[in-house]
């Protein structure tokens, strides 16, 4: 072999050795601690806060929601379903926290790191984590639409809840409904609401079951749903001429004391056909999560349907049905209902056995 092609190799091994020789020696030895990184990166690195860091980081702080969530339906992982905090509220790595940071700002500062801004939609203006003002979060996976997997609740809005947010009757953290939860009424005193259900007694009679069947009975009505009532009359917000006058004579104690003495009154089945009463039985289970499955709902600021005049409960559902009524939900639910679905609902809950 020629002697120039021998020196040229021996030329390539010298620099070959001396470039592993410099790469050692120069190369920072946390250089593959945090990835395929430059040496000088590693302060930068340090300093950087996880975005994403799991449901254990908010156990400490929010322990009731953190609660209620594990034992929800949103966390059963063998099913599929694992809605962690981050995928509501965003990550938690700018939310501030009683726990330590992984580095405290001295110390980033020391290891030449510069505190992370958050970044745009990480934190509210008060610092705190975005909370879903509306239901755009839930729509996203309950929103009937071809494709969603069966096991995953889908809902058809316009029929479901209308404009109403989901936060109303469902508990973010542990979506399905628990009405034992629910905060109770206002307690009233009803000795003293039975003095102001006098002058009630003329159209609702005087232990709250209604003289005309156009109207409502009272008696063993939720008191929550009754002071509801009072104050949307009073207000305005319902418009009843004869309602609204009488209303705007009451204070919020005669509110409470008045619905509390109906409400511990014993009601009297209306009675509705019998035949209908069957059909409207069927009809009623897409009213059951609201008013029970029998007309005796379970949450204290919706009514009772169960006992109540059939002619009240028919021209209720045709005020929502033609807006004379409004309400988020029932005016939407109200619409999906034909002339015989309305006549067979309210037969089925004039016959139902009222508490």
């Amino acid at each position: 072999m020629p002697k120039h092609i021998v020196r040229l190799f021996l030329l390539v091994a010298v620099l070959a050795v001396a470039a592993l020789t410099a790469k050692q020696f120069f190369t920072d030895r946390s250089y593959y601690a945090y990835g395929h990184y430059r040496g000088d990166s590693v302060a930068e690195i340090a300093s950087d806060i996880p975005r994403f860091r799991g449901n254990e980081y908010c156990k400490s702080c929010h322990a009731r929601q953190y609660a209620a969530w594990s034992e929800s339906l949103h966390n059963n992982p063998a099913a599929g379903k694992h809605v962690k905090c981050e995928v509501c509220h965003g990550p938690v790595g700018q939310h501030p926290s009683r726990e330590r940071a992984p580095l405290s700002l001295d110390e980033r500062i020391a290891l030449g790191g510069k505190a992370q801004a958050p970044a745009p939609g990480d934190t509210t203006a008060e610092g705190k984590l975005p909370v879903p003002k509306d239901r755009t979060k839930c729509i996203q996976c309950h929103e009937a639409m071809p494709g969603r997997p069966a096991a995953q609740r889908q809902v058809v809005l316009a029929a479901h809840a209308g404009t109403e947010q989901c936060t109303a009757c469902h508990d973010p953290h542990s979506p399905k409904i628990n009405f034992a939860a629910l905060a109770p009424p206002p307690k009233g005193d009803a000795v003293a609401g039975k003095t102001v259900a006098a002058t009630c007694a003329a159209c609702h009679g005087p232990a709250g079951a209604s003289v005309n069947p156009a109207w409502p009975n009272l008696a063993g009505q939720h008191a929550g749903y009754l002071i509801n009532a009072l104050q949307a009359f009073k207000s305005g917000a319902r418009a009843n001429a004869m309602m609204s006058g009488m209303a705007a004579g009451l204070s919020d104690a005669d509110m409470k004391n008045v619905a509390a003495y109906f409400s511990q009154e014993s009601c009297k089945t209306a009675g509705g056909e019998s035949a209908k009463a069957v059909l409207g039985k069927a009809r009623a289970a897409s009213c059951a999560l609201c008013h029970g499955p029998a007309g005796v709902g379970g949450n204290p600021s919706w009514p009772n349907l169960a006992g109540q005049n059939p002619d009240y409960l028919s021209d209720t559902l045709k005020a929502f049905q033609d807006g004379t009524r409004n309400h988020p939900v029932m005016t939407s639910v109200a619409k999906t209902l034909s002339a015989s679905d309305i006549d067979n609902l309210t037969a089925y809950y004039a016959s139902a056995r009222c508490k």
